[in-house]
């Protein structure tokens, strides 16, 4: 029989669609899976992005050793949005639409959250993030954003209950920086510490590129300030507030935001005393006892990083954190069988007492915030030893 061109041409084009039409569950079983990495990896706010990043790196590293997630390698596509929300913004519009990540894990400032949370929930898109701005989880706005960290209230109650009741300051100065988050979060922490009872004697958000603090500074030793609460991701900003302290002689305390704990700031004091009472944002999960040990489970994860990982020069709870977030992306793939919006953000909601690195989540369909509150400490800012902190004067 002979074939005229047309019956071949349509035999070909029946032969194609039922290759494709079958292929594809295969290929979705084999493609990799995709988790987008908003990271704001340079600029003066870069420090966490940094650190969560080791942490992507070596999870990422480590599952696609192993042959991935039933096969499925993980592909990490980074973006460094630079702390720029308009950057952040096109890198999210890039995931979604042209990339088509499966999850995406970020970003890492809360200002440049605020710009795409709204995007990625109209696109359904599972997100997990370690940004502090109480708005930023809504489960009802926000059907499929995640906390990883502690939100700014479980932060701000840690540092106002210090201050009171450790540090007994009843006159408190309250500094932030001029982006979003520092904005949001000093306004917060002063509302808190006056219905607290504390008097707020010096309030200002300070844009993080001055060069000279000596005018706040003045401002608030002037208004009588007993401790002074910093809310910044900026450690060069944090470590001028503190050389400042110390060309003034004052000896009032600092309590705050974790970067205030950042190796960074070691070559950025003009002298390591400078960064003495200091007290950060901190977590059990990643502090030392008396005895100089740590928990068991942080223990394996820093045995696991060592000749690997470098921890001398940032904070193990993001590089705990940033771990956390590819292993959580990976269980859902694993435990569903898919990596469907739908099916990674159901799975999250299922999770009870997850045993993460940095923390024990918890979520349902009714609660995003998953990290427990009792978790969180303040930490000796100069006591770093491979990204691990003393507990602060005052803890049991």
């Amino acid at each position: 029989m002979t074939l005229t061109r047309r019956q071949l041409g349509l035999g070909a084009a029946a032969a194609a669609s039922l290759p494709l039409g079958l292929a594809r569950p295969a290929l979705a079983q084999n493609e990799p899976i995709r988790i987008g990495w908003l990271a704001a990896m340079t600029g003066p706010s870069s420090a966490p992005a940094v650190g969560f990043n080791r942490g992507v790196e070596f999870a990422a590293n480590a599952i696609n050793a192993a042959g991935g997630v039933k096969g499925r390698k993980i592909d990490i596509i980074t973006r460094d949005t630079q702390g720029d929300p308009t950057k952040c913004v096109n890198a999210t519009q890039e995931m979604i639409s042209q990339i088509k990540t499966h999850a995406v894990w970020g970003p890492t400032n809360s200002g440049e959250s605020l710009a795409v949370t709204a995007i990625m929930a109209r696109a359904k898109m599972p997100n997990i993030h370690p940004c502090v701005v109480d708005s930023l989880i809504d489960e009802k706005r926000y059907p499929n954003a995640f906390r990883l960290a502690p939100s700014n209230t479980q932060w701000d109650d840690a540092v106002r209950g210090y201050c009171l009741n450790v540090l007994k300051a009843k006159k408190v100065a309250v500094i932030g920086d001029t982006t979003g988050y520092g904005v949001t979060a000093a306004k917060a922490s002063a509302a808190g510490l006056r219905k607290d009872g504390a008097e707020v004697v010096y309030e200002a958000n300070i844009d993080y590129t001055q060069p000279d603090m000596t005018p706040d500074m003045l401002r608030a030793r002037n208004a009588g300030a007993e401790a002074i609460v910093v809310w910044s991701t900026s450690t060069g900003m944090d470590a001028r507030l503190f050389n400042t302290r110390a060309s003034m002689g004052w000896d009032v305390p600092f309590v705050g935001h974790p970067s205030m704990a950042s190796g960074e700031i070691a070559s950025l004091v003009t002298k390591p005393e400078n960064w003495k009472k200091v007290y950060a944002i901190g977590y059990r999960s990643c502090s030392y006892d008396e005895q100089g040990k740590l928990p068991a489970h942080t223990q394996e994860l820093v045995d696991r990083l060592k000749g690997k990982v470098s921890l001398d020069d940032t904070l193990l709870w993001w590089v705990a954190g940033g771990y956390d977030a590819v292993q959580l992306i990976a269980d859902a793939v694993k435990n569903t069988g898919s990596s469907a919006n739908a099916d990674i953000i159901g799975y999250w909601n299922s999770l009870k007492n997850y045993p993460g690195y940095f923390g024990t989540y918890t979520y349902s369909p009714t609660e995003h915030n998953g990290y427990p509150t009792e978790e969180v400490v303040m930490s000796e800012a100069s006591s770093a030893r491979n990204g691990t902190f003393a507990l602060a004067p005052g803890y049991g």
